[in-house]
């Protein structure tokens, strides 16, 4: 008999030493895609797919943004933080004169998870609230149907450089 999983209760996802070792893990919990990351000393947990189309984050580059760690999206280079799972932007503003490229926020897009560790062990709490997120749509089934169409066509989109986004 298939055991139940517990909506909201702790996941555990591996010893300490392994997943520092691994940088990267993906587990599935309750269903739903998370990556686990291991950067300058600290556990994080997300959504697997960005937010934006669906790609997934397991290869992306890490940089600090503005001040925040985040992960570089490899498929469009998305910024997303990786504490927050806020969506960072370059922009800049018509009204300033002469007007600067700067940061901005475009609010939470990707849901971040609890890290905790116990004796040497590394467990995830999902976090459901706030209640919709945009990279819940990539865990639901039209989502997953979408990522599959995506990597079908993946060889006809070209893949943006990190300044393109910029322009």
């Amino acid at each position: 008999m298939e055991e139940k999983e517990e909506p909201g209760r702790l996941h555990f996802v591996g010893k300490k030493d392994e997943l520092i070792k691994a940088k990267r893990s993906f587990r599935t919990l309750e269903g739903r895609d998370v990556l686990i990351i291991y950067h300058q000393g600290v556990f994080y947990a997300m959504d697997c797919y960005c937010y934006h189309a669906g790609g997934t984050l397991e290869n992306g580059d890490i940089e600090e943004i503005n001040g925040k760690l985040c992960i570089i999206c490899p498929k469009h280079k998305y910024k997303i933080t990786l504490a927050e799972g806020e969506g960072l932007y370059r922009g800049r503003n018509p009204q300033e004169k002469p007007p600067v490229f700067r940061w901005y926020s475009k609010g939470i897009k990707q849901r971040v998870h609890t890290v905790t560790e116990q004796n040497g062990e590394i467990f995830v709490k999902l976090v459901m609230i706030p209640n919709k997120v945009d990279s819940d749509y990539y865990q639901g089934e039209k989502g997953k149907v979408e990522r599959a169409k995506a990597k079908e066509s993946d060889g006809d989109m070209p893949v943006m450089k990190d300044d393109e986004e910029d322009d």
